[in-house]
């Protein structure tokens, strides 16, 4: 027998529209099957009655540039150094994590090794473990020298990239992680201000081995994503056909120009956490302003605040994740990128809650039956303390995570947690 919930008395933001509205939502198995606006009556008053007085009910979140087996590291080469069961079980650990702060669904946007993302995404869609709804992504394949390549000439150094150089390399390797059963190809095309030999506006991954990567992507019909923070690493990626461009930090006028053009192809994504924590909080992780600053961290966040306020403008897709998953941006802070978009790019709260909802969830290519409070789509639910369409920040907090829930199942159970408060009863 399917379960049925109807929500009352929340104030409902739907995904799409530009405030939120009084609204009872009902639940049957894990469908939203009625929306009965104010004055209107439920199509049926059987279920459990969730009292969501003073709560926002909204669309679970989407973290759009994931990477659940980055494990707290403060080095990339601490990610070799964990054995494949040890890495799986802390991958494991941290889907949970997600799912516990309201995140529904994660991009991938590189598993740490070959076969962590695919196997945690299996094991949830199994049932063997608990997690978002997932895309998996493949390992980030970089070139020698590029970002991920930690070998040195007197020692091997896993780290988290897998090596390829030449576009018969390129090929290879990208068949490799279609093999695994990868959703999501990633390529480093520029590199990092984390790379000593390869910052940030160095663009190692020249044309012709990204355009093979990406053949083999559209031969299988898989997206690919694409670490690209230069201005040159960005018209790479418009020109071979990546779907998702992460950071596009220093992206100049001609960069924008070729994003703007290709907006309802493309989705972009800065992973600003990690800038942002570095430049801010990087104290206890040991980035003091000092480093901070012989890493050109301070240039970089200026950078990146002013190309999302002129992406924003010209109304190109945008997706939150900010490289969480190390130990300067921990797992579970995930969704303070939305009040980043607020707080420094220009974003309405609205629109930045888009960007964490049904923007993410057109990348997931789950847009036609998530990412909305709609009915006929796939109740994936949060209800949240407070009116969140004026203050965003209020997601950040577990403790107003009041309902979490995924394909109509409670994860953060009301019958367990709103007992105590009288938020819940039966229906006659």
């Amino acid at each position: 027998m399917m379960s049925q919930f109807i929500i009352t008395g929340a104030s409902v933001w739907d995904g799409s529209s530009e405030a939120a509205y009084a609204a009872n939502v009902t639940i049957n198995g894990n469908k939203i099957t009625k929306i009965a606006k104010a004055g209107e009556s439920p199509a049926d008053t059987k279920g459990e009655i969730i009292d969501g007085t003073g709560h926002t009910l909204m669309p679970g979140m989407v973290e759009g540039h994931c990477h659940p087996s980055f494990t707290g590291i403060s080095m990339p080469t601490e990610l070799g150094l964990l054995s494949n069961e040890e890495h799986m079980l802390l991958t494991a650990q941290n889907l949970r994590l997600l799912l516990s702060h309201g995140f529904t669904s994660v991009f991938e946007a590189a598993s740490a090794k070959p076969l962590l993302g695919v196997t945690a995404r299996n094991a949830i869609e199994a049932g063997l473990i608990d997690g978002p709804r997932m895309l998996a992504g493949s390992p980030e394949v970089t070139t020698t020298a590029g970002l991920g390549d930690e070998r040195k000439r007197h020692i091997y150094q896993e780290s988290f990239g897998m090596v390829a150089d030449g576009p018969d390399e390129m090929r290879r390797v990208a068949r490799e992680c279609v093999r695994d059963g990868v959703d999501v190809l990633k390529i480093n095309i520029s590199g990092d201000e984390f790379v000593s030999h390869a910052r940030a506006e160095i663009t190692p991954t020249e044309p012709e081995e990204i355009e093979a990567f990406v053949r083999v992507a559209r031969t299988f019909g898989k997206k690919v994503a694409a670490h690209a923070r230069s201005s040159e690493s960005v018209k790479r990626a418009v020109r071979a056909g990546i779907d998702c461009i992460y950071h596009c930090d220093f992206a100049d006028e001609e960069a924008l120009d070729m994003l703007e053009e290709v907006k309802e192809r493309i989705w972009v994504g800065p992973a600003f956490g990690l800038v942002h924590n570095c430049t801010k909080e990087g104290g206890p992780a040991g980035i003091t302003r000092e480093v901070a600053e012989s890493m050109h961290l301070f240039r970089k966040f200026d950078a990146t605040c002013a190309t999302y306020q002129e992406i924003r403008k010209r109304g190109i897709r945008v997706v939150v994740g900010g490289d969480y998953g190390f130990a300067v941006t921990p797992m579970g802070q995930n969704a303070r990128d939305i009040d980043h978009f607020v707080r420094y790019f220009g974003f309405s709260p609205i629109e930045a809650l888009k960007c964490a909802t049904s923007v993410g969830q057109e990348l997931m290519g789950r847009s036609h039956d998530l990412g909305r409070v709609k009915e006929g789509y796939i109740a994936d639910l949060l209800l949240v303390k407070g009116d969140v369409t004026k203050d965003v920040s209020l997601v950040q907090h577990q403790d107003n995570l009041s309902m979490i829930m995924k394909d109509g199942v409670m994860f953060k159970d009301s019958r367990d947690g709103f007992h105590a408060h009288g938020l819940i009863r039966a229906a006659e």
